[in-house]
């Protein structure tokens, strides 16, 4: 989870992990970890969450936990236009340190509060697609969105990894197929 502080990376995970909403959440600091059992596919997996803080001063912390990372959520505000265009600085940060292949989902969050929209959604929409990201409209409040967001990003993963395990398969079963030839 990463984004500007206060656009509801916490609540957002704290919703999706745990269904639950603080309209008086803290910031967070340095960093907090959940996990949630999901089915994907007929099987269980568990989808482990970094939430990172997102001020400023902790900034020097967040490539920690850039390491491993397989997927990102990148998290603006829509009444707070500034948190938007931030997401770049982050993804220009993340896939710097964890490659380009990342899977990314950009959230627009407190959609609950339409009338105060800032950020026009087909322009978030179609910044997604320049980045190869896909972007949904979410409320931590109410909980639109969030399950789908975290659902795709879930889903994708799953299916890069099944991906690579394929493509691994055949190059070891091309390698035996080698080994069994005549060399001359």
């Amino acid at each position: 989870m990463l984004g500007e502080g206060r656009v509801g990376k916490t609540s957002l995970t704290t919703k999706y992990c745990l269904g639950q909403f603080n309209e008086n959440e803290e910031s967070t600091i340095n960093a907090s970890y959940l996990q949630k059992e999901i089915e994907i596919e007929g099987q269980k997996k568990t989808l482990a969450i970094w939430d990172t803080a997102g001020q400023e001063k902790f900034a020097a912390l967040a490539p920690i936990y850039y390491r491993e990372a397989e997927g990102a959520v990148l998290v603006y505000d829509i009444t707070i236009k500034e948190t938007f265009g931030k997401v770049h600085k982050w993804i220009t940060e993340l896939r710097s340190h964890a490659g380009d292949e990342i899977t990314i989902v950009i959230v627009g969050n407190k959609c609950d509060r339409e009338n105060e929209r800032q950020v026009n959604e087909e322009e978030a929409k179609d910044w997604a697609k320049k980045y190869n990201a896909i972007h949904f409209n979410t409320s931590a409040k109410s909980g639109k969105g969030i399950e789908e967001a975290f659902q795709y990003l879930a889903k994708e993963l799953y299916r890069k990894k099944d991906s690579k395990e394929k493509k691994k398969k055949m190059r070891i079963s091309e390698k035996k197929k080698n080994k069994s030839e005549p060399c001359c």
